[in-house]
Protein backbone atom coordinates (compact mmCIF):
# COMPACT_ATOMS: atom_id res chain seq x y z
CA UNK A 1 0.00 0.00 0.00
CA UNK A 2 1.22 3.64 -0.39
CA UNK A 3 0.61 6.26 2.09
CA UNK A 4 0.91 9.62 0.80
CA UNK A 5 2.13 12.37 3.04
CA UNK A 6 0.57 15.02 2.16
CA UNK A 7 -3.15 16.40 2.23
CA UNK A 8 -2.26 18.33 -1.23
CA UNK A 9 -5.71 18.00 -2.94
CA UNK A 10 -3.54 18.04 -6.28
CA UNK A 11 -1.02 15.48 -5.29
CA UNK A 12 -3.96 13.50 -4.75
CA UNK A 13 -5.85 13.92 -8.01
CA UNK A 14 -2.50 12.77 -9.74
CA UNK A 15 -2.25 9.63 -8.08
CA UNK A 16 -5.94 8.79 -8.81
CA UNK A 17 -5.60 9.77 -12.22
CA UNK A 18 -2.44 8.42 -12.81
CA UNK A 19 -4.97 4.41 -10.93
CA UNK A 20 -2.47 4.47 -8.51
CA UNK A 21 -4.00 3.38 -4.80
CA UNK A 22 -3.00 5.39 -1.57
CA UNK A 23 -3.68 6.18 1.52
CA UNK A 24 -3.59 10.16 3.35
CA UNK A 25 -1.64 9.99 6.41
CA UNK A 26 -0.23 13.74 6.29
CA UNK A 27 2.48 14.76 8.82
CA UNK A 28 2.88 17.84 11.27
CA UNK A 29 6.39 18.83 9.46
CA UNK A 30 7.28 22.25 10.03
CA UNK A 31 8.29 23.79 6.57
CA UNK A 32 11.05 26.28 7.09
CA UNK A 33 14.07 26.99 5.42
CA UNK A 34 17.23 26.93 7.40
CA UNK A 35 19.63 30.25 6.15
CA UNK A 36 22.26 29.31 3.34
CA UNK A 37 19.93 25.78 2.16
CA UNK A 38 19.73 25.80 -1.66
CA UNK A 39 16.52 25.22 -2.81
CA UNK A 40 17.49 21.85 -4.33
CA UNK A 41 18.60 20.67 -0.88
CA UNK A 42 15.28 22.12 1.05
CA UNK A 43 12.97 20.26 -0.63
CA UNK A 44 14.84 16.82 -0.75
CA UNK A 45 14.89 17.65 3.62
CA UNK A 46 11.17 18.52 3.83
CA UNK A 47 10.26 15.67 1.14
CA UNK A 48 12.25 13.25 3.96
CA UNK A 49 11.09 14.50 6.66
CA UNK A 50 7.11 14.11 5.77
CA UNK A 51 7.94 10.41 4.99
CA UNK A 52 9.85 9.78 7.83
CA UNK A 53 7.49 11.29 10.09
CA UNK A 54 4.60 9.15 8.81
CA UNK A 55 4.35 5.69 10.53
CA UNK A 56 3.88 2.56 8.10
CA UNK A 57 3.59 -1.03 8.65
CA UNK A 58 5.13 -3.75 6.85
CA UNK A 59 4.74 -3.16 2.91
CA UNK A 60 3.58 -0.12 3.21
CA UNK A 61 5.86 2.61 1.26
CA UNK A 62 5.27 6.34 2.14
CA UNK A 63 5.39 9.12 -0.12
CA UNK A 64 6.51 12.58 0.83
CA UNK A 65 7.18 15.33 -1.47
CA UNK A 66 7.67 19.69 -1.61
CA UNK A 67 7.34 21.90 -4.11
CA UNK A 68 8.87 24.75 -4.22
CA UNK A 69 9.06 27.77 -6.98
CA UNK A 70 12.53 29.66 -7.63
CA UNK A 71 12.73 32.51 -10.03
CA UNK A 72 16.42 34.37 -10.14
CA UNK A 73 17.43 32.49 -7.23
CA UNK A 74 14.92 33.54 -4.87
CA UNK A 75 12.79 30.53 -3.23
CA UNK A 76 8.71 31.30 -3.46
CA UNK A 77 6.91 29.35 -1.05
CA UNK A 78 3.14 29.80 -0.69
CA UNK A 79 1.88 33.69 0.05
CA UNK A 80 0.91 34.53 3.09
CA UNK A 81 -1.58 36.82 1.87
CA UNK A 82 -2.78 38.26 -1.01
CA UNK A 83 -0.19 41.07 -0.95
CA UNK A 84 2.07 38.53 -0.84
CA UNK A 85 1.19 36.87 -3.86
CA UNK A 86 1.01 40.00 -5.86
CA UNK A 87 4.68 40.42 -5.07
CA UNK A 88 5.03 36.70 -6.45
CA UNK A 89 3.13 37.22 -9.56
CA UNK A 90 5.05 40.43 -9.93
CA UNK A 91 8.38 38.56 -9.80
CA UNK A 92 7.11 35.96 -11.98
CA UNK A 93 5.76 38.48 -14.69
CA UNK A 94 7.35 38.22 -18.24
CA UNK A 95 10.14 35.70 -16.73
CA UNK A 96 11.70 31.81 -16.69
CA UNK A 97 11.32 30.02 -13.22
CA UNK A 98 12.17 26.71 -12.05
CA UNK A 99 9.69 24.92 -10.01
CA UNK A 100 11.38 22.47 -7.85
CA UNK A 101 9.73 19.38 -6.31
CA UNK A 102 11.58 16.93 -3.81
CA UNK A 103 10.35 13.29 -3.91
CA UNK A 104 11.20 10.66 -0.96
CA UNK A 105 9.83 6.95 -0.95
CA UNK A 106 10.28 5.25 2.38
CA UNK A 107 9.59 1.44 2.75
CA UNK A 108 9.44 -2.20 1.25
CA UNK A 109 13.17 -1.86 1.02
CA UNK A 110 12.88 1.54 -1.01
CA UNK A 111 15.10 5.00 0.33
CA UNK A 112 14.26 6.88 -2.31
CA UNK A 113 15.64 10.66 -2.86
CA UNK A 114 14.88 12.78 -5.20
CA UNK A 115 13.76 15.77 -7.12
CA UNK A 116 12.12 17.21 -10.46
CA UNK A 117 12.98 20.52 -11.88
CA UNK A 118 10.63 22.33 -14.94
CA UNK A 119 11.21 25.44 -16.28
CA UNK A 120 8.15 27.44 -16.53
CA UNK A 121 7.92 31.20 -19.07
CA UNK A 122 5.02 33.03 -17.91
CA UNK A 123 4.08 36.21 -20.41
CA UNK A 124 4.20 39.71 -18.64
CA UNK A 125 1.57 40.72 -16.75
CA UNK A 126 -0.15 44.02 -16.06
CA UNK A 127 -0.83 45.40 -12.54
CA UNK A 128 -4.60 44.59 -13.64
CA UNK A 129 -3.90 41.39 -14.03
CA UNK A 130 -1.74 40.81 -11.17
CA UNK A 131 -4.31 41.93 -8.81
CA UNK A 132 -7.37 40.13 -10.64
CA UNK A 133 -5.62 37.10 -10.05
CA UNK A 134 -4.32 37.28 -6.62
CA UNK A 135 -7.88 38.62 -5.30
CA UNK A 136 -8.76 34.97 -7.42
CA UNK A 137 -8.37 33.17 -4.58
CA UNK A 138 -6.42 30.70 -6.26
CA UNK A 139 -3.06 31.26 -5.34
CA UNK A 140 -3.23 31.30 -1.63
CA UNK A 141 -1.88 27.72 -1.09
CA UNK A 142 0.14 27.21 -4.39
CA UNK A 143 3.85 27.63 -4.43
CA UNK A 144 5.07 30.91 -6.04
CA UNK A 145 1.00 32.09 -5.71
CA UNK A 146 -0.25 30.29 -9.13
CA UNK A 147 -2.24 27.23 -10.14
CA UNK A 148 -0.97 26.70 -13.60
CA UNK A 149 -4.41 23.56 -14.22
CA UNK A 150 -6.29 26.85 -13.21
CA UNK A 151 -6.82 30.41 -13.70
CA UNK A 152 -3.33 30.78 -14.19
CA UNK A 153 -3.14 28.57 -17.24
CA UNK A 154 -3.03 31.60 -19.82
CA UNK A 155 -0.49 33.66 -18.50
CA UNK A 156 1.71 30.28 -19.27
CA UNK A 157 3.96 30.81 -22.44
CA UNK A 158 5.30 26.97 -22.63
CA UNK A 159 7.01 24.45 -19.67
CA UNK A 160 10.26 22.52 -20.43
CA UNK A 161 10.24 19.52 -18.62
CA UNK A 162 7.12 17.68 -16.21
CA UNK A 163 3.66 19.24 -16.02
CA UNK A 164 2.11 17.24 -13.19
CA UNK A 165 5.64 18.77 -11.05
CA UNK A 166 4.23 22.22 -11.90
CA UNK A 167 1.04 20.52 -10.50
CA UNK A 168 2.40 19.29 -7.10
CA UNK A 169 3.66 15.73 -8.16
CA UNK A 170 6.19 14.53 -11.04
CA UNK A 171 3.95 11.42 -11.20
CA UNK A 172 6.81 9.81 -13.92
CA UNK A 173 9.40 9.87 -11.51
CA UNK A 174 7.29 8.85 -8.85
CA UNK A 175 6.09 6.19 -11.07
CA UNK A 176 9.61 4.98 -12.25
CA UNK A 177 10.71 4.74 -8.60
CA UNK A 178 7.65 2.78 -7.85
CA UNK A 179 7.67 0.36 -10.33
CA UNK A 180 10.03 -2.32 -8.71
CA UNK A 181 8.17 -2.33 -5.13
CA UNK A 182 6.13 -4.87 -5.85
CA UNK A 183 2.19 -4.11 -7.02
CA UNK A 184 2.25 -0.55 -5.48
CA UNK A 185 1.66 1.12 -9.31
CA UNK A 186 -1.48 -0.93 -9.90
Amino acid sequence: MLILASKSPRRQEILRNAGIAFTVRAPQVEEVRSAGESPESYVRRLSWQKAAAVERAKGEVVLGADTVVVVEGIVLEKPVDVADAERMLGMLSGRTHEVLTGVCLLGRGLEVSDIATTRVRFHTLTAEEIAAYAASGEPADKAGAYAIQGLASKYIQGIDGCYFNVVGLPIALVYGHLRGAGGLTR
